[in-house]
């Protein structure tokens, strides 16, 4: 798969799903940009011509518009956006309100508020110069719902998948295409602790493999988006969590 024609920018590129997609967009050519808070980018990244990481913090807006929305003022402008980058921490609905709201409020900025601008700069640019590609990494939950302490979660994600939807409806015409991928449980870093707590027995339960889903097989989907094969797909949902919720 050729993407060299592709300057993909890629939130939360440094590890999990992000590092993934970053890893095999830079195999097939394409050039990226990838983001990361505070974590180190692999020295594999770091060391490939066609990779740029910046780090900055996606909750903090002015950070986003001194290091992110200048990149779509650059005559080489990403021509795909991958919001990848989000969060996922509990908040029962028993604590204090305050606290409960601060959760609701921080997964919102960092995994729908945050997607969302980053999507209207990119967006601005596309309609000008006729075409783009935005696909926005939701989840399982968005559709399934998750358990009552993630309810931000699921809330700030099924928000994205409607973001995406929105997005394909007014934008088709101006040659740009928005997908939505929703993963279920994927094994990365980050789900390590989900791990060792249940076990990998209990959480691949209700799946059709006994094997919970690796980022690179996100990342090949991903991929295959990113060549542009099927723009008429566009607003579509794309499901990839093991067989454990199936629409």
């Amino acid at each position: 798969m050729d993407l060299s024609d592709k300057k993909v920018l890629v939130t939360g590129a440094s590890r999990g799903i992000g590092k993934s997609i970053t890893g095999k967009l830079l195999d097939n050519g394409a050039a990226v940009i990838g983001t990361a808070r505070n974590t180190s980018f692999p020295k594999a990244f770091i060391d490939h011509d066609s990779f740029r990481g910046i780090y900055v913090d996606l909750a903090q807006t002015g950070d986003l518009i001194n290091k992110l929305k200048v990149l779509f003022q650059e005559e080489e402008a990403p021509n795909v956006l991958v919001n990848n980058a989000g969060i996922f921490e509990d908040a029962d609905f028993d604590i204090e309100d305050n606290s409960w709201l601060d959760n609701w409020d921080r997964t919102q900025q960092i995994n729908l508020r945050t997607p969302a601008l980053l999507s209207k700069w990119a967006l601005n640019r596309w309609s000008n110069t006729g075409d783009g590609l935005l696909i926005n990494i939701a989840s399982r939950a968005a559709y399934r719902g998750d358990t009552q302490e993630y309810a931000s979660y699921a809330a700030s994600k099924a928000g994205l998948v409607a973001f995406t939807k929105s997005v394909a409806r007014d934008f088709g015409k101006k040659g740009i295409a928005a997908y939505s991928i929703a993963p279920g449980f994927i094994k990365t870093d980050m789900a390590m602790d989900s791990i060792e707590v249940y076990g990998e027995e209990y959480l691949t339960e209700g799946m059709a493999f006994d094997e919970i889903t690796s980022p690179e097989e996100v990342a090949e989907l991903v991929a295959f988006l990113v060549s542009g094969k099927v723009k008429h797909m566009t607003g579509a949902t794309f499901h990839i969590n093991g067989g454990s919720y199936m629409i």
